[in-house]
């Protein structure tokens, strides 16, 4: 673990990996709060935040008077139950409270017109400006728990042609399996690249188990964080469920973050990317909710396992985002004004929902 991290946070991880691992089986009462602080030296403070943070990520859940009890479950599927529950209401989308300031991006952009003059006219590099892959580096270790070398992340015009290079880069004899319902351009763009596609119905908390156990798709992409148009969060177990379904055979995961960085949480949810260990998850993220939708850039990071992949079936294609908007980026998050609007978003929306 990181030293830098705040206490709470490494005991939070620590906690949750003992759960993933079976140490705490589901329906386990965990140690009282005071027990923890005891043990570990903590603060009752520190061990009541980490205490919380378990229950938000969907790995236990107190219960008055009695403690707090483990959710997760390793294998279970429940897919008969599953079957019985309607999905939650739509989510809302973001509103002008949540809009990125004008001034602030105009003051970026006259900066970055400042800095780096006639540099803006020059072609980036296919994958990507160095200067942006550089702060989306170091943005995704401090909030997203993404261990990622500018070589992992590549730059691309949108969520929308980044699902393009996944096929070209994973191959189009593949069966790709996306959530039922889901974003429609997802499925559109996949058919588009001729790729067979199987829908996936969703359940309360991500893709219904006995639809993923009998898929024939190699690869699964997902929503994780919120499936539009249903707000379908998936939970701990469920994520840990696509984890286990990518163990096989030669699968693949992509995960599509969509509108996570807008989580009610005290801390981001925790990304698939980040919990697998074999370096067979594709991450993908947007600007469209963050900072404006007509800035048409995302980008994209690959496991270390399938970088020369890349490079040696898709690297030739140029990036298509201008040169001007990915150092207008790169200024955003490298000078903090980015995560500066994300939690002041963040904040609003929690006062709102009072937590």
């Amino acid at each position: 673990m990181r030293a830098d991290k705040p206490e709470y946070l490494k005991l939070y991880e620590s906690l949750r990996d003992e759960i993933a691992r079976g140490a705490w089986p589901y329906g386990a009462r965990l140690p009282s709060r005071r027990q923890v602080a005891l043990d570990r030296g903590l603060s009752a403070i520190t061990v009541e935040h980490s205490y919380e943070l378990l229950c938000q990520e969907g790995y236990a859940e107190a219960r008055p008077r009695s403690g707090y009890f483990v959710l997760y479950r390793r294998s279970d599927g429940f897919a008969a139950a599953e079957a019985a529950q309607a999905l939650p209401r739509p989510a809302q989308g973001v509103g002008e409270a949540d809009a990125f300031p004008f001034w602030v991006l105009a003051k970026s952009m006259r900066r970055v017109i400042s800095d780096y003059g006639e540099a803006l006219l020059r072609k980036s590099p296919n994958a990507g400006c160095l200067e942006l892959r550089r702060a989306l580096s170091a943005y995704l270790s401090r909030n997203r728990g993404v261990q990622a070398g500018v070589d992992q992340i590549v730059i691309g015009s949108g969520a929308e042609y980044l699902y393009g290079l996944v096929v070209e880069l994973l191959g189009r004899e593949r069966v790709f399996a996306v959530e039922d319902p889901s974003y429609a351009k997802i499925e559109q763009v996949y058919r588009s690249k001729g790729v067979a596609v199987e829908p996936l119905p969703l359940g309360r908390d991500g893709i219904r188990s006995a639809a993923l156990k009998n898929t024939r798709a190699t690869v699964l992409h997902i929503t994780p964080f919120r499936s539009y148009p249903t707000g379908v969060t998936a939970s701990a177990s469920k994520r840990g469920e696509y984890l286990r379904w990518a163990t096989e055979g030669d699968r693949y995961i992509v995960e599509d973050d969509f509108e996570s960085e807008f989580s009610l949480l005290r801390k981001p949810e925790e990304t698939v990317f980040s919990r697998s260990e074999r370096g067979n998850v594709i991450y993908l993220n947007t600007f469209t909710r963050t900072v404006s939708p007509s800035l048409r850039a995302g980008y994209m990071v690959l496991p270390e396992r399938l970088t020369a992949l890349f490079e040696e079936r898709v690297g030739f294609y140029s990036c298509p985002v201008p040169a001007f908007e990915q150092y207008l980026l790169a200024d955003l998050i490298a000078g903090g004004d980015f995560e500066r609007h994300i939690n002041r978003v963040r904040r609003q929306k929690r006062r709102e929902a009072g937590k």
